[in-house]
């Protein structure tokens, strides 16, 4: 069934963050990568939508456009970002930067880098709360709350310490703590268990979970690790090459996957392997060049089900089911074949 409207039917929670027909491109000496390309993607009030791809896909790229951190090369061609009815592309940039810290905070990949090495917890944590009323001693109380609500051993002594006294764990719960402690009301968390061991990767899941269920936030969670976004989120927006090709609830796109990228990376996911083996699945193909401008449906070169039209005309959103969203021509020949 084509879907005349290319979001899919959310629920009647209001839309926390709407970005619409996004397009991003980096210049280069070689010329215009076409970085994003048409993104529109919801983030419903409290709920925490993850987005899913190969390296190179956008995911990051979509996180840092929505929070302004992007280079001085990127150029925003055309598209929107609503912020809480807002549009952030539209803002001042000191207005903009006024929501950093405050409306929305985000967690970064590399825990290593995040915070300042040379400033102890503590001063990195009062600073960020310079939006709040207060004296140093109270935001500092809120501080040592925080640290210990993300799981910090004895947060009376450790806040004073510097980040080179903490594992890659601790670390990256600091810069949770530090992100959610002003109590944003959308979190954007960068692949933050990318650097972490698989134990460690499981315990930072459930606490990012616990956090966002009690404070009440949504997340946009960047991720490649498929597990933890079946754990973590409500809906999922699947990214390639610069494009979002399937959306929709966690449970639709794990189960009923419709389009063929996104059968590909769950056939990918080594926690599906039920066979033991010494090679795993790969998607045969490299992901396409970005430069220079795309005729056809992006996946045609990798595709096993790509026919002619693939290769020539681009695909538009079609509906599988109530919520459910996917670009792809083999949905709109089997719903010919079907009629």
């Amino acid at each position: 069934m084509r879907h005349d409207d290319p979001r899919p039917p959310l629920s009647c929670s209001r839309l926390l963050l709407e970005i619409r027909d996004l397009n991003l491109d980096f210049g280069t000496p070689r010329g215009r990568v076409h970085a994003l390309r048409n993104v529109s993607l919801d983030v419903p009030a409290g709920q925490v939508v993850g987005i899913v791809g190969e390296s190179g896909s956008g995911k990051s790229t979509l996180a840092y456009t929505v929070m302004g951190l992007l280079p001085e090369n990127a150029d925003v061609t055309s598209g929107s970002i609503l912020f809480e009815g807002r549009n952030l592309l539209k803002m001042p940039a000191p207005a903009r930067r006024s929501l950093l810290g405050d409306r929305v905070s985000m967690i970064f990949q590399d825990p290593m880098t995040a915070l300042n090495p040379v400033r102890t917890i503590a001063s990195q944590m009062i600073d960020i709360q310079h939006h709040e009323q207060g004296s140093r001693s109270e935001k500092r109380a809120h501080a040592l709350d925080m640290l210990h609500r993300a799981g910090i051993p004895d947060p009376q002594i450790r806040i004073g310490a510097y980040p080179h006294h903490f594992s890659g764990g601790m670390r990256q719960r600091v810069c949770i703590a530090m992100a959610l402690l002003v109590k944003p009301a959308l979190l954007v968390a960068d692949e933050p268990t990318t650097a972490l061991d698989a134990t460690l990767e499981v315990q930072i899941i459930h606490l990012l979970k616990e956090l966002q269920k009690e404070i009440g936030c949504s997340v946009l969670f960047v991720s490649h690790h498929l597990g933890a976004v079946a754990e973590l989120c409500d809906r999922v927006a699947v990214m390639y090459a610069g494009e979002v090709v399937e959306q929709g609830p966690v449970r639709d796109i794990f189960h009923n996957p419709a389009h063929p990228y996104t059968r590909a990376l769950l056939e990918c996911d080594p926690g599906r392997i039920k066979k033991s083996t010494r090679t795993l699945p790969t998607i045969p193909g490299e992901v396409p060049s970005l430069l220079g401008s795309k005729e056809g449906c992006i996946f045609h070169s990798r595709c096993s089900q790509a026919f002619n039209r693939c290769m020539h005309d681009n695909p538009v959103e079609y509906r599988i089911g109530m919520d459910q969203v996917a670009r792809c021509h083999v949905l709109d020949k089997q719903r010919l074949v079907s009629a």
